[in-house]
């Protein structure tokens, strides 16, 4: 879009740029020799401005250039060159820009937060991950007589019945599968 960069000549800076002093209205050919000439060292200028972003560094030059067809007049009374007058109007919309973005808060498309799993789902579902494979280092008889009474939600005289012994021995395999799971737990970083 814009042409390559060129290094800023510092004696273009002192001529007087022809189009604009001749003329008294704006129009396409001021434009045309506005955007010929200062387009590419005003583009370099503004990409250090805004850390190199090329879109709103040509959304910066493309806002000058016009204001500058705009104030057409006053560029041809300045009757020096009209790239200082440029380069400060640049500046000028980065600083605002700078500012519009600091005073509104950041915006956040809503979409993508409806598509994640809340932190309790994902929380929930690490949780019982980490019980399942904890589970999975208890022997058969622990592991059984834990999740008659604390899963499925049972007595110890109903989990002793269910599984075929006293309920003393539920009472001891529970004691020593919660002892086991603790510490398969804290093995794998999960605390209290």
């Amino acid at each position: 879009m814009f042409p390559a960069r060129t290094p800023l000549d510092p004696a273009a800076c002192v001529r007087k740029d022809a189009l604009v002093t001749e003329r008294t209205t704006p129009d396409d050919a001021l434009m045309r020799a506005l955007y010929a000439e200062h387009a590419g060292p005003l583009l370099a200028f503004v990409l250090r401005l805004v850390a190199g972003d090329r879109h709103r560094a040509e959304d910066v030059v493309q806002e000058t250039l016009l204001r500058a067809w705009r104030n057409a007049d006053q560029l041809r009374r300045s009757g020096g060159s009209v790239r200082p007058w440029l380069v400060t109007v640049a500046r000028r919309i980065v600083i605002d820009g700078h500012r519009q973005r600091r005073a509104r808060p950041h915006e956040v498309d809503a979409a993508p937060l409806h598509a994640m799993p809340a932190a309790d789902d994902i929380d929930r579902a690490l949780r019982q991950m980490t019980i399942s494979d904890a589970l999975n280092d208890l022997t058969d008889a622990h592991r059984a007589a834990l999740v008659e009474t604390y899963f499925k939600g049972r007595t110890v005289s109903e989990a002793a019945e269910v599984l075929g012994v006293p309920a003393g021995t539920v009472r001891s395999r529970v004691f020593y599968a919660l002892r086991s799971l603790k510490l398969s737990l804290e093995e794998r970083g999960v605390t209290a």
